[in-house]
């Protein structure tokens, strides 16, 4: 049975992750995903995220959260991952959840902000696609060793002094959270 909603979902253009899939995109048993919704999440993190730092910083911020998706501590999956925070009823409509300005995880996510992508910077967004494709589908090495976490330069976030720093690039510090 479980095999042929695989193949089922897969030919609907959906896919089916147990937590103990190999890919970065793992999710809880018996969970939905799309395959593009997922990688766009992912793509939109690296994006605004990282968007001015070189690929080797966009693909950190990338392996972050996938990182993320791979623990346990965290949501099991990237749309999940890049909009953890706390919400609220919408004003215009109650049985609307919204995120609380500027207490999401990814800053960017809930900072009221308009999340287009402007048409000069359509290039740098296809570079984050390609690397949400590659981070997605594990083709990527983790060369922030498990981070988990992450910061740029210019701020010290109280949290940083309880997490192992991995890896500095550019303007990102990286650091894992020890189990």
């Amino acid at each position: 049975m479980r095999r042929f909603l695989t193949v089922a979902l897969c030919a609907a253009g959906l896919s089916f992750l147990s937590a103990g899939m190999a890919h970065g995109a793992s999710a809880q048993a018996g969970m939905f995903h799309s395959v593009d919704s997922e990688q766009k999440c992912l793509a939109d993190n690296i994006y605004f995220e990282a968007r001015n730092q070189p690929v080797k910083g966009m693909i950190g911020v990338a392996l972050t959260t996938r990182n993320r998706v791979l623990d346990s501590r965290f949501p099991h999956s990237y749309c999940e991952v890049v909009q953890q925070g706390p919400t609220k009823s919408s004003w215009k409509d109650i049985d609307v959840q919204v995120p609380i300005r500027h207490r999401c995880q990814f800053s960017w996510y809930c900072d009221g902000k308009s999340d287009d992508i402007p048409y000069y910077d359509l290039d740098v967004y296809e570079l984050a696609r390609t690397i949400a494709f590659k981070v997605y589908h594990g083709h990527l090495d983790d060369f922030t060793d498990g981070a988990t976490h992450y910061h740029a330069t210019y701020v010290s976030p109280a949290w940083a002094s309880s997490k192992t720093l991995t890896a500095i690039v550019e303007d990102h510090i990286f650091y894992r959270w020890e189990k």
